[in-house]
This record gives C-alpha cells, structure tokens and sequence, in this order.
C-alpha cells in the first residue's frame, strides 16, 4: 500500500515536471519554464501497445541479475553471510574478498559500506566495476563488505516474528545503528580477523553511523576512518518536494499507516519491475518521466544520469523499509534537530524519561569523518551539511563534489562518480 502511494505520487509529479533541455535545478531556485508537460515529448498517434513491446525487450543486463550474479559475472569473488543480531532481526552482508582468480582476503584492510533508506547493498554494485564503489575499493585492495539494514529485500527474517506482523516493523534507523551496523561490523571484523576497517555511508548509511557511535561510543576504537557520501543527520533544509510532503503529512501519515495496518515500504516485486522495464527503458518514450520520478527525490540532473541503467537500477530500488524510518526523517525536518524518534510527550516519558527525545551525542563521534556534499543535493543539504560539521569533533573536512549538478544519487551511480568523487575518497583512505 504504502509503496503503491508513494510510487504514484512519484509518477504523477514526474508527468509534470519533465525537463525539455535536462538542465540541473537546484534547491536555491526552481526555474519553471525549464519545464513542459508531458504532451510535449508525445504525438498524437503514439502505439502504446507497440511501445510497452519494444520498451520491455531493451532492459540493461543487470536488471534480472542477483547481486551475487552481478559480482561473479565480472570476475569477483562473492559470499553471502547471516548476522543474528542482539534483537533478534537476521541480516544479510555481502562480501568481495576479491577477484576469482585471487580471491586472498588475508591481511588486507577492511571496508564496510551501509546504503541509503529503501536500498541495499546492490547499489555499490548495480552500476558495474567501471562505477560501482565495491568494485573500485576491490580493485584498490580492500577486502569490502556490503550490509543490509533490516527490513529491507536481504534482510526479512527474525529468530521470532514474521514480516506479516507489525512487530516486526517497529523500528526506524535508530535501530539500524544501534543493533544492525554494531553486529555487521563486528561480524565483518571477526571474519577477516581484523581489529579495525573503514566505514562507508551514503545517506542514511551515514546516519546511522552517527546514531551507532552516539549510543555505543566503544565502537570509535574498531573504526579508522568514516566516509560520508550525502550526510543526513541535520535535515531542517531538506529540500526534496517528497520528504517535504511527508513532514507536512506526518501526523496523518501516522494515522493511517496504523489504522490500515501498513507498518512497511515495500520492496519492488514482479509488478513493478515490468512497468519500470516499460516506462524506463531507452526505447521508451516516457521515460523522462522514470527519470524525473527520481530527480523529484533527489535533485535534477540529466548530465550525469546513465538512462540505460535506470531498468536495473529501479528494479532493486526500493528495496524496502519500515514506514517509521521515514516519519523519523521527517520529525527531524520539522525540529531542526537530530534526536531519538518522537513517540508524543506520554510516551516519550516512558522512553526517555523527558516530554521530547534526547538528542544524538554527535561530540562521541571520535573517529576522523570526511564529510562529501553536493550543492544539488535535495536531500542532504548544504546548511544542514555545514551544521553537522560543527559538531564533529574530529572533523577530516568537508569535501564539495566539484560539479554543481550532482544530486542525492549521483553519489552512487553518476557517470563520472570516480572522478568526481571516489578518487577524492580512496586518496583520503590511505593517510588513515
């Protein structure tokens, strides 16, 4: 239901802002006569039966694969492992130990990387070994492993409750940092036999970091270093028209998520992955509208979109959530702060003791944190970015990607991400 809401609503706002020259439009300003309706790029006379044929027969190779797949079909090493974590969830982290034919991951130095809401690790991979960071950081010599926050497409299974009950979905991305990311990095620690690697977030990747060292501060001594592509800890500048909605809304998004009973943002399924394989090919004369669905998220630009990827890309996107990781977003949109989930006054006196949540302890963050932002991001803004970098303690710099165009996905999937921004990431990896 709720993915359902949310992907029309995507759609239905992608029919009306199709770009007609691709041109970047940042948060500062929204220029509407860059932006034509949809009857612009149609005739009259379109076959769409004929269209939705030859749309569906031009998909990218990844689109049907298995991360597993994905990573072997290019010569890689993959292995899949199970962490338990201390609540009970059971989670799914994928690992390049290296290439096939010299797949030794003995001594070399440990990187995990955690995806952003509704993701998994298939984002570091889906682009291939040319853009995809598992591949980049494989090659640079780092044993890499990929988490996967519960809840999402690799990650639905409990010691004791089933996704079909509402238990299961009581959770926002506090316990993703407090549980899952503490037991996948000492699982990935224990397996390499390591004392220490490298953290890797995008996202909510690195929000959950933050809430991780904020809560269990014993964890700075098993990090080098932490990479920040797109923070999201401070999010009042959040611009994205989506999660701007879904502030204003929040109280009725609540109601009815619970008096319905949908407790959970659902993974694409068969259904889904058809349409976008009809609407996003690159035969498919709609898809500026696929496109835009996604630049509605994150920020508009054309330049650095690889089209032919979009049928993969958005058949492992979303790969599902709890719906109170997005409420717990939007709450921090309309505080201005970054705190605990706020359950109301009542309940919070229950929680924490205090009629609002505790805010996070960003002051335990002692590890070295590289800060990488973009201008055009409408989802990790730059205010919000520049605040965050106040708290730090250990503070390695902020680090602007050098093309005023990048968007919110552009960290994971731009057509020229190495340069523009893994370089910078790798070069910074080796002083720590």
């Amino acid at each position: 239901m709720a993915r359902f809401a949310v992907l029309a609503a995507l759609y239905a706002l992608a029919f009306l802002t199709v770009s007609s020259d691709g041109t970047a439009v940042s948060p500062e300003g929204t220029d509407l006569s860059e932006l034509t309706t949809l009857n612009s790029i149609l005739s009259n006379n379109v076959n769409l039966p004929g269209l939705m044929s030859v749309s569906s027969n031009k998909l990218h190779p990844h689109t049907n694969l298995t991360i597993t797949q994905i990573i072997e079909l290019y010569g890689y090493k993959s292995e899949t492992h199970e962490v338990a974590t201390d609540d009970g969830y059971v989670l799914q982290v994928h690992r390049i130990p290296g290439k096939q034919t010299n797949s030794r991951s003995e001594g070399k130095p440990v990187v995990f990387l955690m995806h952003g809401i509704i993701s998994s690790s298939m984002q570091y991979v889906i682009a291939g070994p040319e853009i995809g960071l598992g591949f980049i950081l494989s090659d640079a010599g780092y044993d890499v492993w990929m988490g996967n926050a519960r809840g999402n497409v690799y990650s639905r299974k409990h010691k004791t409750l089933e996704p079909q009950q509402s238990k299961f979905w009581d959770f926002s991305w506090h316990e993703i940092g407090a549980v899952d990311v503490r037991n996948m990095i000492d699982y990935a620690l224990e397996k390499s036999m390591q004392k220490k690697l490298y953290y890797i977030g995008h996202s909510q990747g690195s929000t959950t970091f933050f809430v991780m060292l904020s809560e269990h501060p014993e964890y700075n001594d098993k990090i080098n270093a932490m990479f920040s592509l797109a923070p999201v800890a401070y999010s009042s500048h959040m611009f994205s028209p989506f999660f701007q909605l879904l502030a204003r809304m929040q109280n009725v998004i609540g109601f009815v998520t619970k008096f319905i009973g949908a407790n959970e943002f659902l993974p694409t399924n068969e259904f889904t992955k058809e349409m976008s394989g009809i609407i996003c090919s690159d035969e498919s004369l709609l898809q500026p509208v696929c496109s835009n669905a996604l630049f509605i998220l994150a920020g508009f630009d054309r330049d650095q979109l690889d089209t032919s990827l979009l049928t993969a890309f958005l058949a492992n996107f979303p790969a599902g959530s709890s719906v109170k990781q997005f409420r717990h977003y939007a709450q921090l949109i309309t505080s201005g702060k970054f705190r605990k989930y706020d359950y109301g006054w009542w309940k919070n006196l229950q929680e924490y003791r205090s009629f609002y949540p505790p805010s996070y302890k960003l002051d335990n963050v002692k590890v070295p944190v590289a800060l990488h932002y973009s201008v055009n991001d409408w989802v990790s803004s730059v205010k919000d970015v520049d605040r965050l970098s106040k708290d730090l303690p250990n503070l390695i710099g902020r680090f602007r990607v050098p093309n005023d165009g990048f968007n919110h996905l552009d960290f994971v999937w731009a057509k020229d991400v190495k340069t523009l921004l893994y370089d910078k990431v790798l070069n910074l990896m080796k002083r720590y």
